[in-house]
């Protein structure tokens, strides 16, 4: 599902942030990345984001090399996937449900179909009595958990999260966690960086670790 084969970025300065990047991730798995700031956990999962590409090396994931993407084709590969972020990334002055309902409507599904379906991830995810509600009203933990029905919404096989975690308490960290057990489950790939691990030693997750651009 997921693929890097020895894979370099190296950004001017030179900065050499990813290093002989070798490392697979099959369909249906959950794995932690973990890492120090800096040590190269964001450049990775831009990569597998298809926001950068790598210096040298193969990166292929839900059957796109992202080494050789088209710029024509990148909108595409990205309905395969899910992106979570840290910071959320929510509309402000837009509803709990126009957030979730974005991706939908950009690809254009009719509004019979994307109104059920929205319905149905709000519900998932426990967040269905406050579809109406402003995201300004919601806590940390309700944005993320917003943040991860968008993610979702567009059924995706593959879901990255980057320091999900990283802005909440740790009971709605844990909370969080629950609900990408639950994702997983259902048989989406989760890939999940975190620099938590007391997180994910409560977690038994296969895990991978990032030093300075090497996996260890």
């Amino acid at each position: 599902m997921i693929s890097f084969s020895h894979v370099y970025k190296t950004y001017p300065g030179p900065v050499h942030a990813l290093r002989d990047i070798t490392v697979e991730i099959q369909k249906g798995e959950f794995l932690f990345l973990t890492g120090k700031s800096g040590a190269g956990k964001t450049t990775l999962f831009r990569m597998i984001s298809a926001f950068d590409k790598p210096s040298s090396g193969q990166v292929q994931v839900a059957g796109y090399d992202l080494a050789a993407i088209r710029a024509n084709e990148v909108p595409f590969y990205r309905r395969k996937i899910g992106v979570v972020f840290q910071d959320f990334r929510l509309l402000r002055g837009r509803s709990v449900f126009e957030n979730v309902a974005l991706p939908l409507e950009i690809r254009g599904d009719r509004v019979q179909g994307l109104n059920r379906r929205v319905d149905d991830m709000l519900d998932h995810v426990g967040l269905i009595l406050k579809k109406n509600a402003p995201i300004e009203q919601l806590s940390g933990g309700e944005q993320q958990r917003v943040a991860i029905a968008r993610a979702l919404i567009h059924q995706p096989g593959v879901l990255i999260a980057d320091e999900p975690t990283g802005n909440l308490d740790p009971q709605m960290s844990e909370e969080i966690m629950d609900l990408l057990d639950r994702v997983n489950a259902q048989g989406t790939t989760v890939f999940v960086a975190t620099h938590d691990h007391e997180l994910v030693r409560r977690r038994a997750k296969r895990v991978v670790n990032i030093d300075a651009g090497h996996l260890r």
